[in-house]
């Protein structure tokens, strides 16, 4: 999705100056036994908005805030100050009625029924959201092609695999085709056949049907091959949102150019600024350059200099680049606070 055609979907989540503080009590022993209030700022002045049809990841170390920020828009956690509109309804106000509009996915959380068949299981969720039977069948009938359901349909959940309830969780978070889905670490602990079925699940059902994805997540594979967009919290504040790509740059870091030889030699010499061979194993040799470098001139001094075999372009790895945002503290945010001009009609649990 292009920007211009970004600013031309309805803002279907805003989030404006969001703040969220809880109250701790601690036992004090100065001056007599007594109880000291303790305010916890678990997420501090947040704003962003979300068009229909974006695919959004959300970053941040464990206790950033992530999961405060996620629970605001479900309609779980009131903001302390601030304000929120999702699908055009308050959260706290209209939990109902938005509950109806959105998904929720938790990874280490199900909202299937233990003890009940899986099949079973989704038959509730039909009820529970009133999806009539001609859309419920024709829904479930696609999930289960996509997420290979079919050989454990009549399985109790607590009998489930980790990667088949994780499936499960997806396809009646989706059933009743929300406009919105949250989804908190939804490929924490699976294997790496599941991984690729729920990335394929998602990518397929944003593209097909339009449906708005925030994705928090610790895996920085998801968040490479499923969102363009990315914002990063750390200590409760934005530190960060626009494209994946902007974050690179903006944090520096090397490509890598890794070049192959037609035999063993000496580490390659080039005169390229910031180029250098950082690994050399047998006729293959790495040459790191500066992320905000063109590859160009490199290519080409390597390319006259030596009888190049094959060469590609290595970009840098997106755990170090968030590990040097958590590390260096916020940068300016790449995308300007969108004014909403339209608003489109379009369940769960966490920790601060």
């Amino acid at each position: 999705m292009t920007a211009d055609e970004d600013g031309d979907r309805p803002v279907v989540i805003e989030v404006e100056g969001a703040t969220k503080t809880f109250v701790q009590r601690r036992r004090v022993t100065r001056r007599g036994l007594r109880r000291e209030r303790l305010d916890v700022h678990a997420v501090r002045d947040v704003s962003f908005t979300v068009r229909a049809g974006e695919m959004v990841g959300y970053l941040g170390p464990n206790g950033a805030g992530k999961s405060t920020t996620i629970k605001m828009p479900i309609g779980i956690l009131t903001p302390t100050t601030g304000r929120l509109r999702v699908a055009g309804l308050d959260p706290a106000r209209q939990r109902l009625a938005l509950a109806r509009r959105i998904g929720v996915v938790f990874g280490q959380r199900s909202t299937l029924w233990w003890d009940l068949p899986l099949r079973d299981s989704f038959e509730l969720v039909r009820h529970l959201y009133r999806v009539p039977a001609d859309r419920y069948r024709a829904n479930l009938d696609r999930f289960v092609d996509l997420l290979d359901l079919g050989p454990f349909l009549a399985t109790p959940v607590r009998q489930l695999s980790l990667g088949q309830r994780m499936r499960g969780d997806l396809t009646a978070a989706f059933l009743h085709d929300p406009a919105i889905v949250y989804l908190d670490e939804p490929t924490i602990g699976l294997d790496v056949v599941s991984k690729a079925a729920v990335r394929s699940f998602l990518a397929e059902t944003n593209r097909e049907h339009g449906t708005t994805i925030m994705l928090t997540t610790h895996d920085t594979a998801d968040i490479e091959q499923l969102c363009r967009r990315v914002l990063v919290i750390d200590h409760g504040r934005l530190g960060f949102d626009g494209d994946l790509a902007t974050l690179r740059d903006r944090l520096g870091g090397d490509r890598m150019l890794i070049v192959d030889l037609p035999g063993p030699v000496p580490p390659v010499s080039v005169t390229t600024p910031g180029a250098r061979v950082v690994r050399v194993d047998g006729p293959r040799q790495w040459l790191s350059f500066p992320a905000t470098a063109s590859a160009a001139p490199l290519i080409a001094e390597v390319a006259a200099r030596y009888p190049v075999v094959d060469l590609s372009i290595r970009e840098p790895a997106i755990e170090d680049v968030i590990t040097r945002l958590y590390t260096s503290g916020p940068i300016p945010t790449a995308r300007q606070p969108t004014t909403p001009t339209d608003h489109s009609n379009a369940s769960a649990v966490g920790e601060p």
